[in-house]
């Protein structure tokens, strides 16, 4: 028997999306009010709230509450999924605005996988919930830059506190490419290499209890 529970939702946007949305719940005590909310990988290459489940479940498990959401086209949720990812932007905005609002919490530690990272990275200072941000495999690198290059800026330019984690054999992005991005980057910013591990190896189940833990370490120090 787990020792959380899954509360299925849907969360409407202002251009009339409906989101399906999880909401992880520890059935012990609730450490604090800081509800960490999951974005997932590219829709378009299959990306799916189902991915950050082993993630969300294990900070369930450590007491926080955690959200996870299908992006505008993705399974249950309405509408179509964009090219850029910047329609989906507004779809993290109206998760986090809901959760503010009926999880009572307003604290936010958005966090986002891949293509995710940079979605989420566009929201941050458009949240004022929004606490800090953990990227799990930003694609920063040349070919991913065509797709996501103009959200770069938004999360460069954030005061917010601000976790990169990525595999030293990513295939987007490389080491000195993450360093030269971050060099210029305001606010605190912290990365973890993971050795010898690839940006889908990272995405994969047998990482995300270390994923949980990398999490739960940057939650203590906000």
């Amino acid at each position: 028997m787990s020792n959380y529970t899954v509360e299925r939702i849907k969360v409407a946007t202002p251009d009339k999306v409906e989101l399906m949305t999880k909401v992880f719940k520890p059935n012990e005590e609730i450490k604090d009010n800081l509800v960490v909310v999951l974005v997932h990988p590219y829709s378009i290459l299959g990306g799916r709230q189902a991915l950050l489940k082993g993630i969300a479940s294990g900070l369930a498990q450590n007491g926080h509450r955690a959200v996870t959401f299908d992006m505008r086209g993705v399974g249950e949720s309405t509408g179509r999924a964009s090219l850029t990812g910047f329609a989906e932007v507004k779809d993290v905005i109206a998760v986090c605005n809901w959760v503010s609002e009926h999880l009572d919490s307003h604290r936010i530690l958005l966090v986002g996988s891949s293509a995710g990272a940079p979605i989420a990275g566009s929201a941050v200072d458009q949240i004022e919930q929004v606490v800090g941000y953990v990227s799990l495999g930003y694609p920063f690198g040349m070919m991913a830059s065509i797709l996501f290059g103009r959200h770069h800026k938004a999360i460069l330019q954030s005061s917010k506190p601000k976790l990169f984690v990525m595999g030293t054999r990513d295939g987007f992005t490389s080491v000195k490419q993450l360093n030269n991005k971050l060099n210029s980057a305001a606010g605190r910013n912290e990365i973890h290499l993971m050795e010898e591990v690839s940006h889908f190896e990272m995405e994969g189940p047998a990482y995300d209890a270390e994923m949980v833990k990398l999490i739960l370490k940057f939650i203590s120090s906000l």
